[in-house]
């Protein structure tokens, strides 16, 4: 069966499993500092205003990393209901926990260490199931979406949230324009840099039907945007040097 720990790319949020503790604060500064983003705070609060929650559902955040989406559903105005954050990470969903205790919504959360691929959590256990950019980072998309089927209600919905990178592009002075550019850094940081893309399909055929979708469009963004994720990839790629020096590689 596919599992999140047959990953081996180079795309760390894809890897936050076997990663080091300097690593994973360096992700974990790098979603917390996404999260404080006009941009995500407006489209976290607009899918869950779109689910017209009744205040009592049994809501997952799949795949939750510091459980951004978690905290956000603790604080929902009116939400009463359960909710169970996810995660790969042990190191990341202790964060998460300690945020949320900062936070003062620690008690409103079940935090749980798994694997998206095989979750480990009950069928028919769940109303609502969010993957909040998770899909681009598993190995395996249709299984994730397969366990989320099979966690969810009868009647049960679906949200998935992620970036489509088919059209990205940076201005670069290369001669080719920067497409060798474009291709790196996608294969830097993402596992499934065009699942979007694909996923009315992987819905259709995982047995979900489609209610809604919206497309944002980010552009003009401003020069040296990759500064504040540099000390992920930096942190990454020297424990995946050590790696494989340890290995005799």
């Amino acid at each position: 069966m596919v599992d999140q720990t047959q990953f081996t790319g180079a795309d760390p949020y894809g890897g936050t499993f076997q990663l080091d503790e300097e690593t994973l604060e360096a992700i974990a500064a790098r979603l917390e500092g996404r999260a404080r983003h006009l941009f995500l705070i407006d489209s976290i609060a607009g899918y869950l205003d779109m689910l017209e929650l009744s205040g009592n559902e049994s809501i997952l955040d799949l795949g939750c990393g510091t459980g951004i989406v978690a905290r956000a559903l603790a604080k929902h105005p009116g939400f009463k209901g359960s909710i169970t954050a996810l995660d790969i990470s042990g190191t990341l969903i202790d964060m998460g926990r300690q945020l949320a205790r900062s936070e003062g919504v620690e008690d409103r959360i079940d935090f749980r260490t798994g694997d998206a691929c095989k979750p480990g959590l009950p069928e028919g256990g769940f109303d609502v199931l969010i993957m909040h950019t998770l899909v681009i980072h598993v190995v395996d998309p249709a299984t994730v979406l397969a366990q989320g089927r099979r966690l969810l209600r009868p009647g049960g919905r679906l949200v998935v949230f992620d970036g489509e990178f088919s059209s990205l592009s940076y201005l670069t002075d290369e001669s080719d324009c920067g497409v060798g550019t474009n291709r790196k850094l996608l294969s830097a940081m993402l596992v499934h840099p065009t699942v979007m893309r694909l996923m009315p399909r992987l819905l259709v055929d995982g047995g979900f039907d489609l209610d809604w979708s919206h497309a944002f469009v980010a552009a003009r963004r401003r020069p040296g945007q990759f500064q504040g994720v540099a000390p992920s990839y930096v942190a990454h790629h020297a424990a995946e040097n050590r790696r494989h020096v340890g290995a005799g590689c």
